[in-house]
């Protein structure tokens, strides 16, 4: 029984340095992730925010124009041209 505690005894320190490499390791990782997570919900923000800035521009450039150069403009997307 002694040479079981006197084992426990040195190996004891390895243990710890093993757990604490461990708890290290995941405590990095995590930190990592949640670094990452942020940067993608900011990158996704500013691309909303690109996306609502041309839609407001082609919104604006369309209520500027003229009947007869508003049909000429949506022939383009009509198929088999003016009716």
């Amino acid at each position: 029984m002694i040479w079981l505690q006197t084992l426990w005894a040195r190996i004891w320190p390895y243990i710890a340095t093993v757990a604490a490499a461990f708890a290290a390791f995941f405590a990095i990782r995590q930190s990592g992730k949640q670094a990452g997570r942020q940067e993608a919900r900011i990158d996704q923000l500013e691309a909303d925010q690109k996306a609502q800035e041309a839609a407001r521009e082609v919104r604006q450039n369309v209520d500027s124009l003229d009947n007869d150069r508003l049909d000429s403009r949506a022939e383009r997307w009509v198929r088999g041209g003016k009716r």
